[in-house]
């Protein structure tokens, strides 16, 4: 009899174990993190988003992060709204793209203002980008970790380094300054997400389109143009493109896995700062490897478009955004 129970007990117990560590494991909370762009193909932004869902995953915290790569769970731009409800709970996210409810924003793509990742850097630490996050965060969002990504113009038709080269063409840009600028130059406009670039260059909707170096690698736009003006060392293009996270669902974590959650975070910063720059390069590389004429701007062209910008983007923002020419003269200020 007590040889029986001697060897049923350590079952029972074994078992009772396994039960109970099968409750916690479903227990489990499950955060989902959304973005537009391609999953599983190199892009950064999708990089970094999965290095910190890894992070948490593996942490063994009680807290787990599925990522909804290609825009499979919200569109581009409806992923602001979502977060600030707290429908969502994490993205990778172009923040011009919420321009239009906060025109604040439209600054962290405004034609030459960021000069080159290291620029962009020194950024990041300015009551400038202060100010930028007092508004994220008055609207119910947390930034997780900085990141700007340099771009470039593609063009059907020829390549694009004077202002004169648009002229006549319809041109896609990420946000209103842009739009404003290619707009001075005598371009048509088409809205749309990066996302969407592709097929307005196959369908003839589009002649021309500036994005991320990442976006026009990730999306194959070399398959669509002739000529690409890769950023270089007179970049007109770079874009803050933050990961971000509801600050409802933030608040909702314990102490530990917010922790964690930021310095996987700072982690995933780092990497996207190191690959911003290898992203310029990969672009170079894909262009030229697809057969795609290539250039740079140089500093007198920039200057020439800025002096469109001036007229247009940088004019209408110190005009219409209140404390707009504060703003704007607080990011100039950082050299």
């Amino acid at each position: 009899m007590n040889m029986t129970k001697s060897k049923v007990l350590p079952l029972l117990l074994a078992t009772t174990l396994l039960a109970v560590s099968g409750v916690a494991s479903s227990a489990d909370r499950e955060l989902k993190a959304s973005h537009q762009w391609p999953g599983g193909k190199g892009d950064i932004r999708d990089e970094m988003v999965q290095m910190i869902a890894r992070d948490m995953n593996n942490a063994k915290l009680g807290l787990t992060i599925k990522v909804y790569p290609g825009k499979s769970l919200y569109k581009p731009k409806e992923q602001w709204g979502a977060m600030t409800k707290g429908e969502l709970d994490m993205t990778a996210f172009p923040l011009a793209y919420a321009g239009g409810r906060h025109p604040e924003f439209n600054l962290t793509l405004m034609p030459g203002l960021v000069k080159n990742h290291d620029h962009a850097m020194r950024l990041n630490k300015s009551p400038f980008m202060d100010r930028i996050r007092k508004v994220i965060n008055d609207a119910g969002v947390v930034v997780l970790a900085d990141t700007w990504l340099a771009g470039g113009f593609v063009s059907k038709k020829g390549c694009v380094l004077n202002p004169e080269d648009v002229k006549g063409q319809t041109f896609r840009a990420a946000g209103k300054p842009f739009n404003q600028m290619l707009a001075g130059a005598g371009a048509s406009i088409s809205t749309m997400p990066s996302s969407e670039i592709y097929s307005g260059l196959q369908t003839g909707v589009l002649d021309g389109a500036n994005t991320s170096s990442a976006s026009l690698v990730s999306y194959r736009i070399y398959e669509q143009v002739k000529c690409l003006t890769a950023p270089g060392d007179n970049a007109l293009w770079v874009m803050y493109e933050p990961i971000l996270m509801s600050k409802k669902t933030f608040n909702s974590l314990t102490k530990a896995q917010q922790a964690q959650l930021m310095k996987s975070a700072k982690k995933a910063e780092q990497f996207a700062y190191e690959g911003a720059k290898k992203s310029d390069d990969k672009l170079v590389d894909s262009y030229k490897k697809a057969g795609v004429k290539v250039v740079t701007m140089t500093a007198e062209q920039t200057a020439a478009w800025r002096a469109i910008a001036d007229k247009t983007s940088y004019k209408s923002f110190a005009d219409e955004v209140k404390g707009g020419r504060e703003l704007l003269d607080m990011a100039l200020s950082v050299k």
